[in-house]
């Protein structure tokens, strides 16, 4: 037998701001996981996206800890149909209020590329191929 990836697990220090930061990104996420200390997405691929408050972390591993500022720990990476899509994607997290961290740019990779901060300060890169 071999493991497989099924989740991918976010600890978010407010549950409301996370999930409709990740709404905006097209994550179908029931409104009333709001005020859940738990909450699910399961992805078109059946992958899973799960949130945790981190009074819930805290409820069976009581020594964790928020991780320290500066750098990620995990990164997501949300694939855009066009360089235009990941612009039009980027202004609209950011004109919802989340910070940016880098700006879309062309990367010399092939791809048009950008990052933004969930409300964690988690970096999620929006990414196309260049055209």
């Amino acid at each position: 037998m071999t493991p497989r990836l099924d989740a991918i697990g976010i600890v978010a220090a407010d549950m409301a701001a996370s999930l409709a930061f990740y709404r905006l990104l097209g994550l179908d996420i029931p409104a009333d996981a709001d005020t859940a200390p738990h909450a699910e997405a399961t992805l078109p691929s059946g992958l899973r996206v799960l949130w945790d408050t981190e009074e819930t972390i805290r409820s069976f591993d009581p020594q964790w800890s928020r991780p320290e500022v500066g750098g990620d720990r995990v990164g997501l990476a949300f694939r855009c149909d066009s360089p235009a899509e990941v612009d039009a994607v980027y202004d609209a997290l950011t004109a919802a209020g989340h910070r940016g961290h880098l700006k879309p740019w062309d990367a010399f990779w092939g791809q048009r590329y950008a990052v933004v901060l969930d409300p964690d300060g988690c970096g999620i890169s929006l990414f196309a191929d260049a055209t």
